[in-house]
This record gives structure tokens, C-alpha cells and sequence, in this order.
């Protein structure tokens, strides 16, 4: 068979395996990660339990499966936005407000599949090593942002702790250089871009988790205000133009 053709069976499992997975997001949707069950979803969809498990070895492979594409539907979202403000000639600041912005829409149109992934642990379950790259996937276009900051005296700290992160972790020197290539030699700007991302990736979700969680009903502000100013005062702290 050709490259990239399949043939109607492994078309059939594909398909088969995208509707369980579309039914196991509605009923996180409606009772939250910790409620999956194979049983539950194969009574949605009018299988048997055992027809399941030719498609998914367990409700962990099931739940594996959902986190890895929800972190790569946020990543998407984030390097879409990312692509477009950088074809626009946006300044640094301006592309960070995009980002942001961009996975803030995301969270706030998915918001299942974002506790899903950033919500409360499920009991049991232990993700699998790759997701640590997908969730990298969703922060490596903030990365260049930060890189080539001036970092002021609030954040001379957490640079330095994350140049000891980059000296003790080869993985996460590659994961930095694969979105700043041309501070690859250069360990100090790593570890502004390291810096200005650990930081977004905090504030994101001091923001995207509380809105998500309904946290600011009667508050008086929207998310998205609120995201901005914090987003405006990291901008700051890096002195972005």
C-alpha cells in the first residue's frame, strides 16, 4: 500500500476510535475525568464494554489519549497565533498579548479538555512521559519572546535558577534551542526565554484556571482584562518593546 493511504479497516478504527474518544469528552464535559468509565461510554455509544477494548486498552489509554490531543489542539492554537502575529511584523509585546490571548480562547471554548489537563489529578492515573514534550509544544513559541528581553532586577532570581536548570537538564537546553536557535551558545538568553516562559505559563493559569473554574462570577471583570494587565506587567518586567 502507497504511503500515506490506509486501507477501509484501518480507516473504520480510526473513525471508530474518534467517536469514542468525542463521547468521552461530552461526559468529562458533564461530570468531570475522575467519572470516565469504558462501560459508561460503550452504553453512550451502544457497544459492548469488551468492543472497547479493541480500541483503547483501559480508561488510562483512553484518558492518554484525550490529554495528548488536548495539548496538541492548545499548541496548535498557540503556534497559529504565534505565526500570524510574527507575519504581521507585530512587536515582541503585541505577539505575547496574541499568545496569551489565543490560548485563553482556547481554554475558555474547551474548557473540559482544559481541566483535563491542568485541573485536579485523577486518582490512579500517571500520564506517559510524552505529554511533558506536548505540554513544552504549547510554551516553545513564547520562548523567543523572552530570549532576547532585558530582564529586570524582580526576575534576576528565577534566571538564575533556571541557567542551573539548563546546566543539569540536556532535554530541556533541546526543547529551549529547538525555538531559539540562535541562543544555543548563549546560556544567559536560554535562561531569559526559560524565565519569561515559566513565568506566562504561571500566570496563564493564575488567570485561564480561575475563569475556567468560574472563579470570577460577580468579580466585576473579564478574563481576558485581567490577562492583558498581567501580561502587560511580565511584558515589563522583560522590558519588551
Amino acid at each position: 500500500m502507497p504511503a500515506g493511504q490506509e486501507g477501509p479497516r484501518a480507516r473504520y478504527r480510526e473513525q471508530t476510535r474518534s467517536e469514542i474518544k468525542d463521547t468521552a469528552l461530552r461526559q468529562l464535559a458533564e461530570s468531570g475525568a475522575g467519572a470516565l468509565a469504558l462501560t459508561r461510554v460503550a452504553k453512550e455509544m451502544g457497544l459492548s464494554g469488551p468492543a472497547l477494548y479493541r480500541y483503547f486498552a483501559g480508561r488510562d489509554d483512553l484518558l492518554s489519549a484525550l490529554i495528548r490531543d488536548a495539548y496538541d489542539h492548545a499548541a496548535a492554537a498557540v503556534a497559529d497565533a504565534a505565526a500570524g502575529a510574527e507575519e504581521a511584523g507585530r512587536s515582541p509585546r503585541a505577539r505575547l498579548h496574541a499568545l496569551g490571548g489565543a490560548y485563553r480562547t482556547w481554554a475558555a471554548a474547551e474548557p473540559h479538555r482544559y481541566l483535563l489537563i491542568q485541573g485536579a489529578p485523577v486518582p490512579g492515573y500517571v500520564a506517559p512521559d510524552d505529554t511533558r514534550d506536548r505540554a513544552r509544544a504549547v510554551l516553545g513559541p513564547f520562548l523567543p519572546l523572552f530570549a532576547y528581553g532585558s530582564p529586570g532586577a524582580s526576575v534576576s532570581a528565577l534566571v538564575t535558577e533556571m541557567e542551573a536548570w539548563l546546566a543539569a537538564d540536556a532535554g530541556v537546553t533541546e526543547w529551549v534551542a529547538r525555538y531559539v536557535p540562535h541562543a544555543a551558545s548563549d546560556t544567559r538568553r536560554s535562561a531569559y526565554g526559560l524565565a519569561g516562559a515559566v513565568l506566562v505559563w504561571a500566570q496563564l493559569h493564575g488567570s485561564v484556571g480561575l475563569e475556567t473554574a468560574g472563579q470570577f462570577t460577580g468579580m466585576g471583570h473579564r478574563g481576558d482584562t485581567l490577562l492583558a494587565a498581567q501580561l502587560h506587567l511580565l511584558a515589563d518586567a522583560f522590558a519588551l518593546d
